[in-house]
């Protein structure tokens, strides 16, 4: 299977016929299988799409110097883009060919305190899927202690491609 990577540029972008083409599903499982480019952001950020299924992804990543804040601390961004990631991705598991996402609110809450370094987890299940709407559920746990360090959930709209 090919090695995961994420888009360097807006060619490495699927087109909006290339995106239509796909279920969901398909399309996460194309770049989790290494056959499409991940999100940029993902390279930024330093994660990675872990395992997908219907109405379920996870991602894992660790923070690094790059994103801490002023304090020293990992930047709230961290955790919030971990779980947008991985609130909105379970979303798109769900959807037909034809039909893409995107977030309409989501709400972080961190329970600790991430050290620099620390491998995280950030799953998401959807809770509702239905036409016009996806709602999901997430949490970022410490792959190697099941440490919880935040909770999240999100809103999606569902529209034509």
């Amino acid at each position: 299977m090919p090695e995961q990577y994420v888009a360097r540029s807006p060619a490495d972008l699927p087109g909006p016929e290339e995106v239509s083409a796909l279920s969901g599903l398909e399309y996460m499982r194309a770049i989790l299988e290494g056959r499409m480019a991940g999100a940029p952001i993902a390279g930024v950020m330093d994660f990675y799409l872990h395992s997908v299924e219907e109405g379920r992804v996870a991602f894992r990543g660790r923070p690094a110097f790059e994103h801490l804040n002023p304090m020293g601390g990992v930047h709230g961004g961290w955790y919030g883009t971990l779980l947008d990631s991985a609130l909105g991705c379970a979303v798109a598991t769900t959807l037909p060919k034809g039909r893409v996402y995107t977030t309409l609110e989501y709400k972080v809450n961190i329970t600790r305190a991430l050290k620099p370094g620390t491998l995280i987890e950030a799953e998401a299940r959807v809770t509702h899927a239905g036409r016009t709407t996806g709602v999901a559920e997430g949490w970022l746990r410490g792959v190697e202690e099941g440490k919880l360090y935040a909770t999240g959930s999100t809103t999606c709209i569902i529209m034509g491609a």
